[in-house]
């Protein structure tokens, strides 16, 4: 019996250790294998960011290389693109040239006076009249002088032009509060722009006299219609003489011109606007006593002039038999400057060193 327990006692111990061996290597076995997968999750993370950033090198390296050809197609493109520009540009000025040669010069006789809204006026003309490719704008103040605000416009407008000044006399000139129809405007200017004509030009020359009055508003069209004048041409004006048109009857039939629509002063000679006529420059070579004229009643201008170079059943009607409008009398408003008038009392202005 002593010896029987004896044994016991030693099987017990034994198996205990076996436990606490078996678990140690367990847990070494668990711990390295928990070390080599850390180990392998770092060596994966600095692989792939060795790989993401030899990729990004590449990338980096095709998109620079991309650029560079990029670039230099881009310059030949240009430089193909400037070749072909230039080419096409001395194939129309030489087409141009031949194009042009018959068509005659339109010259727009402009009468201006200085007032808040006269730039306004002159660049919305130039605009237009820059895209008529045989055109000369003779610009006409009424001035003693030549101001710096015209010149200034007229040199940076590309067109062909001349520029003139002679004042309105002034016993002829509006007063402050006069209805614009009180007294004739614009006749001494206009007659510098047809005495320049007649001292410049030659009854050879191939032209067409235009009164381009600086407070109307002018269709391109328009003067492609000009182009087609053999004598006097005539057209519809918008927005004048208390009509939305006014305008010459038109016979189908005969293209022939067989009256007038027009409410104010109907019974004119020529019951149209300054703006609804132009002419053969050669008329005025022919007809030398064509002139405006002071001592004619209001609103008898364009009939003083018409009446000296044309008759009624000579007038050739243009756009379209005169059912087209290519030109409207807007009259820019004046603008109100109350608050400029405040300034000005107080010895300021808002366009202090600014010309406006």
């Amino acid at each position: 019996m002593p010896f029987s327990e004896t044994i016991f006692v030693v099987d017990g111990n034994c198996e205990k250790s076996t436990m606490r061996n078996r678990r140690f290597l367990e847990c070494t076995f668990v711990l390295v294998l928990v070390t080599v997968i850390i180990l392998q999750w770092i060596r994966y993370k600095n692989l792939q960011e060795e790989w993401l950033s030899e990729q990004r090198s590449t990338i980096i390296q095709r998109l620079d290389e991309n650029a560079r050809q990029t670039k230099l197609i881009s310059e030949d493109m240009r430089a193909a693109i400037k070749s072909i520009e230039t080419q096409k540009r001395m194939l129309l000025q030489m087409q141009g040239k031949e194009y042009y040669r018959n068509k005659p010069t339109i010259y727009a006789i402009t009468p201006t006076f200085a007032r808040f809204v006269q730039k306004a006026e002159l660049t919305r003309l130039a605009q237009t009249f820059v895209h008529i490719p045989t055109f000369h704008w003779i610009l006409v103040e009424d001035s003693t002088n030549k101001t710096n605000l015209v010149t200034n416009l007229l040199m940076g407008s590309g067109l062909a032009f001349t520029h003139l000044a002679i004042p309105t006399p002034p016993n002829y000139k509006l007063g402050r509060n006069d209805p614009n129809w009180k007294k004739p405007r614009g006749v001494e200017q206009r007659n510098a722009g047809l005495k320049w004509l007649r001292e410049n030009l030659t009854p050879d020359d191939e032209g067409i006299v235009f009164f381009a009055d600086d407070d109307n508003t002018y269709s391109i069209k328009l003067f492609e219609e000009m182009e087609k004048i053999k004598h006097v041409g005539v057209w519809p004006v918008g927005l004048v003489g208390g009509l939305m048109v006014e305008k010459p009857i038109c016979d189908e039939a005969t293209r022939k011109v067989v009256g007038f629509n027009s409410a104010w002063k109907s019974d004119r000679p020529f019951p149209i606007d300054m703006a609804g006529f132009a002419f053969k420059l050669k008329l005025l070579f022919q007809h030398k006593d064509a002139w405006f004229s002071f001592e004619i009643q209001s609103g008898y201008q364009e009939s003083e002039i018409l009446r000296h170079i044309t008759t009624r059943d000579q007038l050739e009607p243009l756009a379209d038999c005169c059912k087209k409008v290519y030109v409207w009398h807007t009259r820019t408003e004046p603008p109100k400057l109350s608050a400029e008038q405040l300034l000005t009392k107080k010895g300021k202005k808002s366009n202090e060193g600014i010309e406006v």
